[in-house]
């Protein structure tokens, strides 16, 4: 394939897959502690390099540059906007840390704190998970042991029985994974919050991390980019047709 057209098909598919991420976050800007995914993209030496036929920074028309290509699509963990919404079940973390939730047989984390009651009292997320204590078994709340409340610092209270939400955070933001539902998987250990770190608020909720505005930007730049890539391609699509027919005519 010739250079040029190499290089704008990795270009062209470089912003495709950026507006795919950039999409799922607009879908998304309505999603309660939704995180937004940033597509991260990293210059690349020429194929001749990669593939060790020639070595880099020679000089030589190999050790041209090889265009551009995702390297990796990270989570901007920033913390969205608080609201209040005066729904019992509803907890906002307005600060560091994790709510743990339980899928199935491992122990997942997530920060949206939109839960609601089953009929038997247990409290789970929108999904059906059952919200974790800092013990690791279900919170319960019984609506025959009354009135009940959820502290600043997450501990459910109710009739002298104190149940403290699961809060935990990750040895580093790079050890979670997404595994969809708005939900992360730990792949190192995790830590329970020092009970000073332990902040929350009862009857809010955190927003979405995503700012529409900004994410528009960057789609009609990266739509920009993918279609200037495209003529480019077509562009030398067209030399190569012109040439090869001067070649065929002589």
């Amino acid at each position: 394939m010739p250079y040029g057209l190499y290089l704008s098909a990795e270009g062209a598919y470089a912003q495709s897959k950026r507006l795919e991420v950039i999409s799922n976050n607009l879908a998304n800007v309505d999603t309660v502690g939704f995180k937004r995914q940033l597509a991260l993209l990293q210059s690349r030496y020429a194929e001749a390099i990669e593939e060790g036929l020639q070595a880099p920074d020679t000089g030589a028309i190999e050790d041209l540059g090889g265009g551009v290509r995702v390297r990796e699509t990270a989570t901007d963990f920033s913390p969205g906007p608080i609201c209040r919404t005066d729904v019992p079940t509803d907890v906002a973390i307005t600060g560091e840390g994790f709510f743990t939730v339980e899928k199935g047989d491992e122990t997942l984390l997530t920060r949206a704190g939109n839960f609601q009651l089953t009929a038997q009292g247990q409290l789970i997320t929108q999904q059906g998970y059952p919200v974790l204590s800092d013990l690791g078994v279900p919170v319960y709340i019984l609506a025959e042991n009354g009135p009940w409340q959820i502290t600043e610092d997450g501990v459910v209270v109710q009739r002298g029985l104190a149940q403290r939400l699961g809060l935990v955070r990750p040895g580093s933001p790079d050890d979670l994974v997404r595994v969809g539902e708005n939900l992360f998987r730990p792949s190192g250990e995790t830590e329970p919050l020092a009970p000073e770190a332990r902040h929350v608020a009862a009857e809010h909720l955190e927003d979405s991390g995503v700012k529409p505005a900004l994410e528009m930007i960057a789609m009609i730049e990266a739509a920009r980019i993918l279609e200037a890539n495209v003529n480019m391609m077509k562009t030398q699509d067209q030399i190569i047709s012109g040439l090869v027919n001067r070649v065929l005519s002589v």
